[in-house]
């Protein structure tokens, strides 16, 4: 357990519902009869002191919160005036096929983070796929020599828990003159020496993990260094991509991988790739944009497809990092707005499925707080920790995305342009999903009028659906992952129409939901 917002740091009570980090699932306790030994104790009390005797030892050796796995395991003040009737089960990776998220955990090539501290949170989180940075500094500190070992020991067990890679070729390596800078915005590679070597790290990178690794990603925003014009950006990523392919023919590769959301920008950066007949070396086209009203990124998200689709009739633009502050920052990506554990989740939750809306693979950036020495402790993660790397609490948005991550894989489908009607005093983002082998759907709501805030009132709306039949509707906050009932008198048919009166909305996603398509843990006495 860890402390939320104004909350004490509780353990939980209910049995059996602390996820030991590292544990393997099924372990049994027993007890052998050796002559003259003492008579075995009950199995209740065996298994009690084999949990204990687990929880000390992860304690020692990650010192991190347990997860809590129970059902109220995320709270928020939210009252939406329904009846509780349970909570949404979180889902581990290996128990999802698919789904449409990358989890950051980035940084671990400067140091910045350590896998060993957060790695046994990635598996119950529920996202199947994390993203790396590949580097070159690290591996090859002495001139000619690569020790990948590192990395090794990272790829090896992310694989080993059943965890795709998405793995970035930068930044640069101060060991060659010209060689570039080793961290974020650090220039290019330029002299020929240092640009050649560049290409043999990336070779001998994509030689060491064929078969290991499929996805590719190139140097990390490369534009917010000035000096970099589209035609140079273009020409690294060229370079990084063939060194590849030439290992690798079958990888998948994500281009650019740029900061900004400039459909402009893109256009310059593709047009430099065309003139090289490049394009179709790509997979995706990567792009940040950050905002502190995560809806308000979609005009430009739009954009960029549109503006991709002129180059490219396979290839598909990728929201590469995107994430939110667990408290006021100084310095990184939405700075200086006084933000905190809830509007934290509120934003994450509203990427992952504005994303989703809008046929974007998404990434959550990221899974813990790094301390970026020379700025400040960049504080977008999931998991918080402290100035020496170590994991000291559990945010509220870890438990909100296990939420999102437990409803939203591969096995829903968007339903395009469905006939939804909102009436609501504010602009509200809707979508709607049906399952592709049940046909059951849900609805998901939020209001994205402005940047999500610290306030858990709702306010109610009208919503009025064609041809999308719930027969057993349930609301669903997915800050939360709690789950009320509808009452009957709020729901009406007329043929293919369904009436939803008085639902409430507020500036987090919400779902109007067929209570048999959820992962629904029912509550004790609702």
């Amino acid at each position: 357990m860890d402390r939320l917002p104004g909350r004490a740091l509780v353990r939980p009570r209910r049995k059996n519902h602390g996820f030991a980090l590292g544990a393997s699932a099924g372990n049994t306790a027993s007890t052998i009869n050796r002559p003259n030994s003492p008579k075995p104790m009950n199995t209740n009390t065996t298994v009690r002191l084999a949990a204990l005797a687990g929880m000390l030892a992860l304690k020692a050796a990650v010192a991190g919160p347990i997860i809590d796995t129970s059902p109220d395991r995320a709270k928020t003040p939210l009252d939406p005036g329904l009846k509780q009737i349970g909570s949404l089960k979180p889902r581990a990776a290996h128990e999802i096929n698919g789904s449409n998220w990358t989890l950051g955990c980035e940084t671990l090539d400067r140091d910045f983070a350590d896998y060993q501290q957060y790695k046994e949170y990635l598996v119950p989180l529920g996202i199947k796929t994390i993203r790396l940075q590949g580097g070159w500094a690290k591996t090859e500190r002495v001139k000619g020599t690569y020790d990948f070992a590192w990395l090794d020991t990272i790829i090896h067990d992310a694989r080993g828990r059943g965890l795709n890679i998405l793995l970035e070729t930068g930044y640069g390596n101060t060991n060659y003159p010209g060689g570039g800078g080793w961290d974020l915005a650090g220039g290019f590679p330029t002299s020929a020496e240092a640009l050649a070597a560049y290409e043999r790290w990336i070779e001998a990178m994509a030689r060491r993990y064929q078969g290991k690794v499929r996805d590719w990603a190139m140097w990390n925003e490369p534009d917010i260094n000035k000096k970099h014009t589209p035609e140079d950006i273009a020409a690294l990523n060229i370079r990084a991509a063939e060194a590849i392919k030439r290992v690798i023919p079958e990888a998948r590769i994500a281009g650019l991988s740029l900061a900004s959301s400039s459909p402009k920008l893109l256009e310059s950066c593709l047009k430099a790739l065309a003139d090289q007949g490049k394009v179709d070396l790509f997979h995706w086209f990567i792009y940040h944009g950050y905002a502190m009203n995560p809806d308000s990124s979609y005009k430009n998200v739009e954009a960029l497809k549109s503006t991709l689709a002129k180059y490219s009739a396979k290839a598909k633009m990728r929201q590469g990092e995107n994430g939110c502050p667990s408290e006021k920052a100084t310095k990184f990506a939405l700075s200086n707005h006084p933000w905190t554990e809830y509007s934290q989740a509120k934003w994450d939750l509203r990427r992952m499925l504005g994303d989703l809306g809008h046929d974007v693979e998404s990434a959550v950036f990221t899974i813990c707080d790094f301390n970026h020495l020379g700025r400040e402790i960049n504080r977008k993660g999931l998991l918080r920790a402290n100035a020496d790397k170590q994991v000291e609490k559990i945010k509220l948005a870890y438990y909100s995305v296990q939420n999102c991550v437990a409803v939203f894989d591969d096995t829903l489908e968007r339903v395009p342009a469905p006939s939804v009607k909102v009436a609501f005093d504010q602009e509200v983002a809707s979508f709607a999903y049906r399952h592709q082998t049940t046909g059951r759907h849900l609805l998901v709501f939020w209001d994205k009028s402005g940047i999500p805030h610290d306030r858990f009132e709702t306010r109610p709306a009208q919503i009025e659906v064609k041809g999308l039949p719930i027969k057993e509707p349930v609301w669903v906050d997915l800050v939360s992952g709690r789950v009320y009932e509808i009452p009957a008198d709020r729901v009406r048919r007329m043929g293919e129409t369904t009436f939803y009166r008085e639902v409430p909305l507020y500036d987090a996603p919400v779902l109007l939901a067929e209570r048999a398509m959820l992962p629904l843990e029912t509550k004790a006495n609702p």
